[in-house]
């Protein structure tokens, strides 16, 4: 379920030639996480252990919106990009004045969320509510294309931050939660906005509907769905952001869970690729492994982040990944055996069946790690997770309500549409420093909101992130000692990143998210920029 709440950069060392590891050690933020594997580390060190108590807010700018302020943010070429619900945004990287700023004109949707942008080649591209994905002029704002992925009078949308590469964007389909909703995964032309190939997460019917070239190939999943009479294939669907591996051209996404959500005993089997990270040939978009992390999935744990990829200490070529289920799980991409799987935030009850008189569980169906997953610091040899510490409680629907329940429309199988949350007073969040390469915990901190923002490893010796509290922090990252921090007035829920756009080294943040579940204070979204 998508919630209404979010030079050393290893894209090198996953076996791109020199120039572009040359190129790995940006000044800018070019992507959802900075590189197109996903480590959400910066190479910048203008901003160190020494100096950063000094750290201050430069400026800000005011989106003029109360919104799910979810924004991965974007820097290049010293402007920075931001997106709302309907509105994309340049603002000068240096003192936040604006730009330009494009208007979408679609009716809102339930979640009134959008999680970011693709940069190249001067184009931003971005998903909609109403089931398109636009491009836009960088320089000015002006619409270059439109195409329609997904169709909302179905309960589709495109909330995720696409990735783009090669002269192609990637981007699928969120709404996996609502009944007959199939997840599924473009890459369009960046050029034109054609659609280039079209991938079915979870297996395709007769009669579902093809936008674009199929995929080639077959994939081992349509055996793993036992679904009881009445109860369609649903779930699988993408929400959040996606990697990319150049050197290899692997696209990795990852899946979300399967529906109804809850009620596992309608739709036995695997349920593949619910919940799973699918690795495509990013070209054709033809099925080359998957990854399931999370098996038969009845808690609405999906994969809910960009998988990192990267080559750890001793050599290896290694996947991390935190999804909503409270564990970091590490992968080695060479055997493709699981490494580990350790737990970074409370998780309890996980294997009790759901009942009809409750099920209480940790991470809860809005819990673990949302839509901005792991960070890797390769000079500490370090993986960073934030999480949501909080639980839920489920009671199950009556089996034939399931059936009844009509198309297109939310299909969790709890009576209290995903669950009763536990009072928002307990919420808490945890940031974990784990060894790479064994998974030992480093260090632990337990905040006091949850984390949901970027986490940001910098080679300054930083770890750079925020909490829902609104709360920005700057640690050690290798001894995880608080150095510096700071009321930003908001919660903190999309992007944190660091840039030098010539001008000296600076932070960005995307605070002031505001939820109908999370109690923030009604104020507008904005971004802040600090520097010394």
């Amino acid at each position: 379920m998508q919630w209404t709440l979010p030079a050393f950069a290893a894209a090198g060392i996953l076996g791109l030639p020199a120039a572009a590891q040359a190129a790995s050690a940006l000044k800018d933020w070019p992507s959802y996480n900075n590189t197109l594997t996903s480590e959400r580390y910066s190479t910048l060190d203008a901003i160190d252990a020494k100096n950063v108590a000094g750290l201050k807010v430069l400026c800000s700018f005011d989106t003029g919106e109360q919104t799910s302020f979810q924004t991965g943010l974007l820097e290049v070429d010293g402007a920075l990009f931001a997106t709302t619900e309907h509105d994309t945004m340049s603002i000068d990287a240096n003192n936040c004045k604006q730009n330009w700023r494009a208007h979408a004109e679609f009716a809102s949707g339930v979640l009134k969320v959008n999680r970011g942008l693709a940069w190249l080649d001067g184009r931003l591209f971005r998903g909609t509510v109403d089931g398109r994905v636009i491009a836009y002029s960088a320089k000015n704002g002006k619409p270059l294309w439109s195409t329609t992925i997904a169709d909302p009078a179905k309960g589709e949308s495109v909330p995720a931050a696409p990735i783009a590469w090669n002269g192609l964007v990637f981007i699928g389909n969120a709404g996996g939660d609502n009944k007959g909703v199939k997840g599924r995964m473009y890459a369009l032309d960046a050029a034109t906005g054609s659609i280039v190939w079209e991938f079915y997460l979870v297996p395709k019917a007769p009669g579902d509907a093809v936008r674009g070239p199929q995929a080639p190939g077959s994939a081992p999943n349509v055996g793993t769905w036992k679904n009881a009479k009445g109860i369609p294939i649903t779930g699988g669907a993408t929400w959040t952001s996606y990697s990319l591996d150049p050197g290899k051209g692997l696209l990795y996404v990852p899946g979300g869970n399967p529906a109804p959500d809850f009620a596992g005993g309608s739709r036995e089997g695997e349920n593949l690729f619910a919940s799973s990270i699918v690795v495509l040939d990013a070209k054709t978009g033809a099925y080359r492994k998957h990854f399931q992390l999370v098996k038969h999935d009845f808690h609405d744990w999906d994969v809910s982040s960009a998988p990192v990829l990267f080559q750890n200490r001793v050599g290896h070529r290694m996947l991390a990944e935190a999804p909503k289920d409270g564990h970091l799980y590490l992968f080695d991409l060479n055997s493709g055996q699981l490494v580990y799987r350790k737990p970074v935030t409370t998780v309890a009850n996980a294997e009790a069946p759901m009942t009809a008189q409750g099920t209480r569980f940790c991470p809860g169906s809005q819990g673990g790690a949302e839509w901005n997953g792991a960070a890797f610091d390769p000079g500490n040899n370090l993986i960073f997770t934030g999480e949501v510490d909080w639980c839920t409680t489920v009671r199950l629907a009556p089996a034939a309500s399931l059936q009844s329940a009509p198309p297109g429309k939310p299909w969790s199988g709890a009576t209290e549409g995903f669950g009763q949350q536990d009072d928002p007073k307990s919420w808490s969040g945890w940031l974990t420093a784990s060894d790479a390469v064994s998974g030992e915990r480093k260090w632990q901190f337990h905040a006091p909101f949850p984390l949901m923002g970027g986490v940001t490893p910098t080679n300054g010796g930083l770890l750079l992130f925020g909490d829902m509290g609104g709360t920005f922090y700057a640690f050690e990252a290798v001894s995880g000692k608080k150095l510096w921090s700071a009321d930003l007035g908001g919660a903190i829920a999309g992007g944190v990143i660091t840039y030098d756009s010539g001008q000296g080294q600076k932070i960005a943040v995307a605070a002031g998210m505001t939820s109908p579940i999370w109690p923030t204070p009604k104020i507008n979204g904005k971004v802040v920029v600090l520097g010394l």
